[in-house]
Order: structure tokens, then sequence, then C-alpha cells
């Protein structure tokens, strides 16, 4: 049931216990329910009051890691947070079948991220469109005087976009700064400069400055990642005719996603089934990553796959993998959350630019290992072996019986349902 009243005045003024303390009485909570909120982890009550507002406690998500990634020659050991079973699996067993030829191959772009300065009321917006284009490079100056660390590092802002639009508010200009973020996310970077030339803006066009913001459609700041997988990887025995059979039936499935935006928003799911894990183990803003890539996927075009898969001329299967990648390893979390920064060191990035090929390249093994499935055995037969643990907790095993009721129904050959793990635990139990 709802709370009655959700007006805590003075909330955020009370201790993290105090809150949790407030909640659970609000709320009815059991100890046990208490008790998990105050189970902090990694995590100190008093590290997670300074990432956000009103914390009562933590959340833990199992860590797991991807094995088998080579990207441009590196290997990677790639960090996965994620509740979802069969993700890691399957991104670590479609990451080994690309070896044959050399693994993953990224051809980023730069990081440039967009800032948007939206101008209403102009006598002539395309009047006051070419006078902001005049003054471009004093535009451009200003903004970098801003951030003259971001410059020195080798970024700032690199140009500036003038667009008029129709609106049910009439025409309005809107300026684009283009920044280089270097190794930031950049949204703190590229607000702050959108926010300095505002007044410029202003006096120049004669209208309002109304909206100062980064956009999350991330068109210049790209993650490109392709690899070659052969027939033989691709089936299960190195079986020539029947790798060349699995692969027919990824480009069937593939086309599918790329013809039907009702498959294509499940297809790019799937993607983002190995992305936003990263990118939660890691520190980044998962959420504006899931906006600028579905964004992408329909970007001057129906909505689509973000992925393409193709054979070539030797009968391999060749695929490929572009979306808008914003990440960053300066600020944000990533500097505060412990267990980010391990997770960072244990893929062993450098650089932004590491961790969105890395992303690129775990979404284009998780969309392969997706269509691979679906093509063969279908989805459910290996997701539910994974999830077969769940489902016994969920019947009630303890944890030395979970184990032993997968192990009987997996034996049995029947099939991994609710009912099926009762069962077994029942006759567990009896015996």
């Amino acid at each position: 049931m709802p709370v009655e009243n959700s007006r805590l005045k003075g909330f955020y003024k009370l201790s993290v216990k105090e809150r949790r303390e407030k909640v659970a009485e609000l709320a009815g909570l059991e100890q046990e329910a208490i008790d998990a909120l105050a189970a902090t982890g990694e995590l100190s009550e008093a590290a997670a009051d300074r990432i956000i507002e009103n914390v009562i406690g933590t959340l833990s998500l199992p860590v797991g890691v991807a094995t088998n990634f080579i990207i441009d020659g590196e290997h990677y050991i790639v960090p996965f947070a994620l509740e979802e079973p069969s993700v890691v699996a399957a991104a670590s067993n479609m990451a080994k079948r690309c070896h044959a030829k050399g693994g993953f191959v990224s051809n980023n772009t730069e990081p440039i991220m967009i800032g948007q300065i939206q101008v209403v009321g102009c006598e002539d917006a395309f009047n006051a469109k070419e006078a902001i284009l005049d003054a471009k490079d004093s535009l451009i100056e200003a903004c970098n005087e801003v951030d003259p660390i971001l410059v020195k590092f080798g970024g700032g802002c690199r140009d500036l976009e003038v667009r008029v639009i129709d609106t049910q508010s009439g025409p309005m200009v809107i300026v684009h700064i283009l920044v280089d973020c270097r190794d930031a996310m950049g949204a703190n970077a590229v607000n702050t400069m959108a926010e300095t030339i505002a007044s410029r803006i202003e006096a120049i066009s004669g209208g309002t400055v109304i909206l100062r913001i980064i956009s999350n459609l991330a068109i210049h700041r790209l993650a490109r990642v392709s690899a070659t997988f052969t027939p033989e990887e691709m089936s299960n025995a190195g079986d020539v005719v029947q790798g060349a059979e699995v692969i027919e039936g990824i480009l069937q499935a593939y086309h599918f996603a790329a013809a039907d935006p009702f498959r294509a928003t499940t297809h790019n799911k799937g993607i983002m089934n190995a992305i936003s894990p990263i990118g939660v183990a890691c520190g980044q803003d998962w959420r504006a990553i899931e906006s600028g890539a579905h964004s992408y996927a329909s970007y001057e075009r129906t909505y689509g796959s973000l992925t393409h898969w193709e054979k070539d001329g030797d009968g391999n299967l060749v695929g490929s993998i572009e979306l808008p990648m914003p990440v960053g390893l300066v600020g944000g979390a990533v500097r505060v959350h412990p267990v980010a920064k391990a997770n960072v060191a244990i893929m062993g990035a450098r650089t932004a630019d590491d961790l969105a090929k890395v992303m690129a390249a775990a979404g284009l093994a998780q969309n392969l290992g997706a269509l691979r499935a679906l093509a063969t055995v279908g989805i459910q037969a290996g997701h539910m072996k994974l999830h077969a643990r769940n489902m016994a907790v969920t019947a009630g095993a303890e944890d030395h019986e979970v184990d032993v009721v997968v192990d009987m129904i997996r034996s049995s050959g029947e099939r991994i349902t609710a009912t099926a793990i009762e069962s077994a635990l029942k006759m567990l139990r009896d015996e």
C-alpha cells in the first residue's frame, strides 16, 4: 500500500539512519527489510549520502566478469553489474568466437558532446542565426575561457552550429556548441559553457535564451566496433556446414530487426543488456547511454538495429555496431564509488575511449549471442538453465538445496518450469 503522506518536511536534514527509520515506519517495513537497507556492503552510508540525496540505504547487484574479449589486440576482462542470468555467459561465449580473425576492432570518433542553447522571441530567426554564426569565433573563445584545464588536456569547444526549427511556440533558434570532453563524460563542462555564453547569444540574436543543456544524442561521440566470425567458430564443434547454417539463421534474424521497429526494440534491448550493466559497474550515467542509443537508432531514419550483420566473400559472418557512447573516467560516481573504481581497474581502461570501445564490443557480442540462440535452440533454453537457481530460491530451497534441485531437473531432461522446480524440491525433502 502507498504511504499516507509523502510530504516529509526536513527529511533531508535527518541522518541516514533516521531517514531509514522514518520510511520504515511509514511503509510498515518488517525488520528483515530494514536490515537489508542497512546492510551497506562495499558502499558506506557516509559515501552513499554524498552521492545522492535523501539516502536511506544501498542496493547491491551481482558483479560478474565477461571473459575472452580481445579488442584492438589487447585482452580485457569486462565487469557487468546486473540481475539477469545468461548475459555474462553469452557475452563471454560470443567474444571467444571471433579470435580466429583477431577479435574486435574499434574505430571510435572523438569525444565530442553537444550543448544546446534555445533562443526564442527573435524578430527574424534566420537573421539571428547568421548573426550568431558571424560571432562564432568569439563565442568559442568565451566557452574555452571557462574551462582552461579541459583545454590544457587537449579538449574544449571545437565548433558552433545554429539551426532554426519550427515549434508550437513559433520559430526557435537552436545553438549547438561542440565540446571535446576528453576523458570526462562532459555534462558539467558543456552545461557551464552553454550557460556562460547565454547572455552573449541573447545580445547578438535579440532573443531570449531559455534552455542551456547538454544533449544525450551524442552523434559526434560514436563508439564503432566490428568483428569477423568464421563458420567454424559459429558452429558447436568446428562443423563448417553447420556453422554456415547458423550464420544464415543469424542473418535472417538480423534482417527482421533491420526491417521491423517492434523487433528492433527488443533486439536493441539485448544489446543494452551488456552495455548498461558495464556502465553501472563502472559508475557511468547509464541512463544517458540508453537514451542516446535508442535515439540514435531512429536518428534520421525509421527506428532500427544498432548493429549490422552481413556475410563476406569467404562465408564469414561480419558484425559491426555504432552508437553514441558518452562515458568518462573523470568525475562522477566512477571517482567516488569504491567498486566502480575497482571495476575500471579490472577492465584496465586507461581512457574514456577504452571504456567506450569495450562497452560497444560487449554490446556486439551480446547481440550475436541473442541472435544465435534465437536462430538455433531458442532464447529460453539457455536462459532458463541459468535462471533455475533463482527459481529454486523462489520455491523455498535453502542454500544447500539449490544446486541439488537444479541438478535433479537437468538430469531428468524435464523442461525447467516453476512447477518442475517445486516438484523436485518436494521430492528431495521427501527422500
